[in-house]
């Protein structure tokens, strides 16, 4: 039961990853940037045309592709961005650590408030409000979240939300080059999370930017380290995973945490017995973790 929440968590951060690494990859000329693109594209689309294990899922019409750039992006990060972030968290203290997550959080309740306001949510907006607020001023520019010790909840709205929340379909999923998951909705929301994003308004030319993105990069990658772990543990096919993981941990957000049922889903037969076979040997082995020493019979005399 607990493996759906940490899909959450790291899928939550996940997209946060996205506001960063889009602009930081991107060059000083848009045009270069754009042929650039069009060209690595191109590559990966021939290069995952290659045939997929198992029935094709309508929701991944481009599974060739998405697998061939999940593949890339994994390699990368296994290669440099993982090791990175493994030497940030073990040489930041944790309560430096903690305000720098606190002083990027703070900036984000931005792009946050007026997807809130957007969606016509506005309690939630003026929630977010306070928060920007109260953290920026008593919180010291963000560094120390006092909002939420006000009660003030910490909320996760975009423009891919928005764009749902208007009526707009999710589309395919699609993985994009270092970006990671993603949907043909989300990806064209996230020009819109970049705009309002305070931290790309900086002048790109100073040191100030290039640091700030790094930065900000590298702490939300520590952040995900324990869910890297999980996810290497858990997952017979980690590209199944992440697809399902990162389209279910969207659609809780669309609906505030509280989505419809799925019918197709509701009485599934195979459905529910797995989850108690599942439930079934996560209780075996909490009562053999409870009794270390008691012997194990395979029969028991009543």
């Amino acid at each position: 039961m607990a493996r759906p929440a940490l899909k959450h968590v790291e899928f939550t951060k996940q997209y946060y990853i996205k506001n960063n690494l889009l602009q930081a990859t991107t060059t000083n000329s848009p045009v270069n940037s754009v042929y650039l693109l069009l060209l690595f594209l191109t590559l990966a689309l021939l290069g995952g045309c290659a045939s997929v294990p198992g029935p094709p899922d309508e929701r991944d019409p481009f599974e060739s592709y998405n697998r061939f750039m999940f593949s890339f992006n994994d390699s990368l990060d296994s290669a440099i961005l993982r090791p990175v972030a493994q030497g940030y968290q073990n040489i930041t203290p944790d309560l430096v650590e903690t305000g720098i997550s606190n002083f990027f959080d703070n900036i984000g309740d931005l792009n946050v408030m007026v997807n809130n306001f957007l969606q016509f949510n506005i309690e939630r907006g003026v929630s977010d409000f306070g928060r920007i607020l109260w953290n920026s001023t008593v919180g010291i520019f963000g560094l120390i979240d006092v909002a939420s010790h006000m009660g003030l909840q910490k909320h996760d709205e975009d423009f891919g939300q928005t764009f749902a929340v208007w009526g707009v379909p999710d589309g395919p999923y699609f993985v994009l080059p270092l970006l990671g998951p993603s949907t043909v909705r989300d990806s064209v929301g996230l020009v819109g999370d970049i705009y309002v994003d305070p931290l790309f308004q900086i002048e790109e030319e100073g040191n100030v930017y290039w640091g700030a993105v790094i930065l900000r990069f590298i702490d939300t990658r520590a952040d995900l380290l324990s869910a890297s772990r999980i996810l290497d543990q858990a997952a017979i096919d980690p590209y199944i995973f992440v697809r399902d993981a990162y389209l279910q941990h969207r659609r809780n957000l669309i609906y505030n945490g509280n989505p419809p049922i799925d019918e197709t889903m509701q009485f599934d037969p195979s459905t529910d017995a797995d989850l108690e076979l599942e439930l079934e040997l996560e209780l075996e082995l909490e009562q053999q973790q409870s009794t270390p020493d008691s012997p194990s019979s395979p029969e028991q005399v009543p």
